[in-house]
């Protein structure tokens, strides 16, 4: 198995064109900014994706660099209802294709029915498996039947208390009325 390191200088051309499977991991604390939505340390998670490279004709009759990927990762984050800890399968499947140049990918995106990624010498994969984690991520994690009682209802004493106190303008009324 490749290091993650090396996940994260990868030749897209030379990938694309061996189109050898690339079964990964790694561990969630190297993905600090999809880490930090984890309710637990993330030293127990693990990231897992699959990459596959291929090369195929485009419109112009060019081939080009395509990739498709997959990932996964179990993590725990806030239950929406309870704000417990709810253990969330996040996963996704998505397929590249690859252009020479940001305007390049500008000027195909409006007509181009797939997503547009801008070829580099060395690619972060692990950077584009973290953001596709991101986008999977649910909006209101909740578990199917919470473990405790919910809490329905909330008390403000301060909120009662001065809700009891005499409006201030009851008493205005009552001068205006003693006068007139």
């Amino acid at each position: 198995m490749a290091t993650s390191n090396s996940y994260r200088k990868l030749s897209m051309a030379a990938f694309a064109v061996e189109a050898v499977p690339l079964l990964g991991q790694a561990p969630l604390s190297d993905l600090p900014r999809l880490s930090d939505e984890a309710v637990r340390a993330a030293s127990d998670c693990t990231v897992h994706f699959h990459a596959l490279g291929s090369m195929r004709t485009d419109a112009s009759g060019i081939a080009v660099p395509w990739l498709a990927l997959q990932g996964r990762v179990e993590m725990d984050l806030v239950c929406q209802r309870c704000l417990e800890p709810v253990s969330t399968l996040v996963h996704f499947d998505r397929e590249f294709r690859f252009v020479e140049s940001e305007e390049a990918a500008l000027a195909q995106d409006e007509d181009s029915e797939e997503d547009l990624l801008v070829s580099s010498p060395q690619f972060d994969l692990l950077e584009l498996v973290e953001d596709e984690l991101l986008m999977a991520l649910p909006v209101s994690p909740k578990h199917e039947k919470c473990p405790g009682d919910l809490k329905l209802s909330a008390a403000d004493a301060d909120f009662e208390a001065a809700s009891e106190r005499p409006s201030p303008f009851a008493k205005l009324a009552q001068l205006k009325a003693s006068k007139g």
